[in-house]
């Protein structure tokens, strides 16, 4: 069935401990941009990345939870409902690949092979990110 409405992507959202390291990470490991940075009531920080036509919003909450470490593996994670990970495809995947692991970055899984191939690895606040040939 198909639909007639228009509908495009606009962003992918994640919590974490601390906005402003977060911010970093994302612009120095992935080349994100802070593209506006504002408020919500309860003291919650909120801001979105930008690059090229990807958005993420990132959010820092006063005395937030911690992640539950099945939520930080893919292959555990599966075995809770929700949101699973984020996904970016790149024509780069074995340059943005070797610049993680030179970085520190562990490699959680690696799936597929050739031009399916990806691999998934954890930002600083332990969400689950995927890099697709």
């Amino acid at each position: 069935m198909t639909h007639g409405e228009d509908l495009s992507f606009h962003h992918h959202a994640v919590s974490v401990p601390d906005i402003e390291a977060a911010a970093t990470w994302y612009a120095d490991l992935l080349g994100f941009g802070i593209e506006s940075r504002f408020a919500l009531p309860g003291d919650i920080q909120a801001m979105f990345l930008v690059r090229g036509p990807l958005r993420i919003e990132l959010f820092e909450v006063p005395s937030p939870q911690p992640m539950a470490d099945d939520r930080r593996d893919p292959r555990r994670d599966l075995q809770t409902l929700g949101h699973k990970h984020i996904c970016f495809r790149s024509e780069d995947y074995d340059r943005i690949r070797s610049r993680l692991k030179l970085a520190g970055i562990a490699i959680i899984l690696e799936v597929g092979s050739g031009k399916a191939q990806g691999f998934f690895f954890n930002d600083i606040a332990g969400n689950v990110i995927e890099i697709l040939r």
